[in-house]
């Protein structure tokens, strides 16, 4: 029986996830989510199951709403770094989940590295 899309990116993001969670214990965790119109980052502390940052296409002030492009996705990369220095974290590891690091995912992360954090 051959599996469906859902099923292997559901696999296919445990499995990412679990490999970095071990290498990366105590650390913060710059979380990606992409959707076919809009694309969210959040970074979350696994140790206290809290988020301490967000950011998102969907946030009216960004004037991004709507738009899922390689350019809303640098600019919302850019706007987690300065909520990140806010919450005092200068340094996480990226959880691309799913996705493949290509594109969209790769504008984020590479627009959050200039903007100054260490991922």
């Amino acid at each position: 029986m051959a599996n469906s899309k859902r099923t292997l990116f559901l696999k296919r993001r445990l499995r990412v996830r679990n490999k970095l969670r071990a290498v990366n214990a105590g650390r913060v965790r710059l979380s990606v989510h992409r959707s076919n119109k809009n694309i969210s980052v959040q970074l979350i502390d696994d140790v206290k199951g809290t988020t301490l940052a967000a950011a998102s296409t969907l946030e009216k002030d960004l004037g991004l709403v709507g738009k899922n492009n390689i350019e809303a996705a640098a600019k919302v990369g850019q706007v987690i770094a300065e909520r990140a220095k806010a919450a005092g974290v200068t340094e996480a590891y990226f959880d691309r989940g799913g996705f493949l690091f290509h594109g969209k995912v790769k504008a984020l992360a590479d627009a959050a590295r200039e903007a100054g954090l260490k991922i």
